[in-house]
């Protein structure tokens, strides 16, 4: 795999993988990126440019695919409109990208015999009850429950069957959510932080028990790299590092850190229909091929993001105050 190309490689996961790729192989990189709201030429800055190159369009642009799949040896899909609350308030977007994107990519890997690796989230299997002691495996069933879930369910039955039906080389991957560098400020993690670094008190939707199960975007970056190399050809892996939290333990964790109260945040307004709790349970892609994640202490992971937050204000200040104006429309 001499080149890769990276959909959606400008965002938050996969500007991380990115930098992972460069750090830890002798690959190259081709990122195709819409550039929208979410991806940043920023997290890209730095990087070698014999080695990494921008391609702004659009995954559904079929002939452009066409000819990026041409000269790549493997695709790692990030590509995703990947927010709930603005999935909540205009849908269409999540099936232009998350659906008939990968709909594209699939096409053309099929055309061209590349590998192709797709990276989709947890929320495709619902929520668990705060009391249950189950995780999620790759044998949970599909249970969405909001626009994003439901179209990244669906683009997984997409390479799904597109593996069946025609041979396509490919793999995927449900991970937990994700914290580190490059975040846009709209997630709860760094939305906190910046309010924080602002002197804005933090947001903490309903009484924040809502649990997630948090992992470092280098683990995850590093968990994508094992399976494009060793992954079984049509098989899942969830990707998990055993970090569930709630909310308001983040949020107090945040606040400690950063030397505030630890009660020094606002209860708002809850998400529609927000789930209670992921799990994940990532024995498959341990055992099977022996990957294990190097940020076991939430703790110290949080605190190095707060750290880089910290010192890249002109990262994050440019889209600060038009996300903070959106969610006080929603009282949130």
């Amino acid at each position: 795999m001499g080149t890769l190309l990276v959909t959606g490689g400008a965002g938050f996961i996969g500007s991380n993988f990115v930098h992972h790729v460069v750090a830890h192989t002798d690959h190259r990189v081709i990122v195709l990126d819409k550039l929208t709201y979410a991806g940043n030429r920023a997290s890209l800055a730095g990087l070698p440019e014999d080695r990494v190159e921008l391609v702004v369009g659009d995954i559904a642009d079929a002939g452009l695919v066409d000819e990026l799949f041409g000269r790549v040896d493997a695709v790692v899909h990030y590509a995703a409109e990947s927010h709930n609350d603005n999935s909540l308030n205009d849908p269409r977007p999540f099936l232009d990208t998350n659906i008939i994107g990968t709909y594209t990519l699939l096409e053309a890997a099929r055309r061209h015999g590349r590998r192709l690796h797709h990276i989709s989230t947890d929320e495709v299997y619902g929520d668990l009850e705060l009391d249950d002691p189950a995780r999620f495996t790759e044998s949970t069933p599909y249970n969405p429950s909001s626009p994003y879930s439901s179209t990244k369910a669906g683009s997984d039955l997409l390479v799904r069957a597109w593996v069946r039906s025609f041979g396509v080389q490919a793999t995927i991957s449900n991970c937990s959510n994700n914290y580190g560098p490059y975040q846009h400020v709209e997630k709860f993690i760094p939305r906190q932080i910046t309010n924080v670094l602002r002197g804005v008190r933090p947001k903490l939707y309903g009484a924040g028990e809502n649990v997630r199960d948090w992992i470092h975007a280098d683990d995850h970056s590093s968990a994508v790299l094992t399976i494009l190399e060793r992954g079984e050809i049509g098989q899942t892996y969830l990707i998990g590092a055993d970090g569930e939290k709630n909310n308001k333990d983040v949020v107090e964790l945040i606040l400690t850190l950063m030397g505030q109260d630890a009660d020094a945040y606002d209860h708002v307004t809850d998400r529609p229909g927000h789930d209670l709790r992921y799990a994940i349970d990532s024995t498959k892609l341990r055992t099977g091929l022996g990957w294990t994640p190097q940020y076991r202490d939430f703790e110290a992971g949080l605190a190095a993001t707060i750290d880089w937050y910290r010192e890249n204000e002109a990262w994050w200040a440019p889209s600060k105050d038009g996300v903070e104006a959106f969610y006080a429309s929603k009282g949130q």
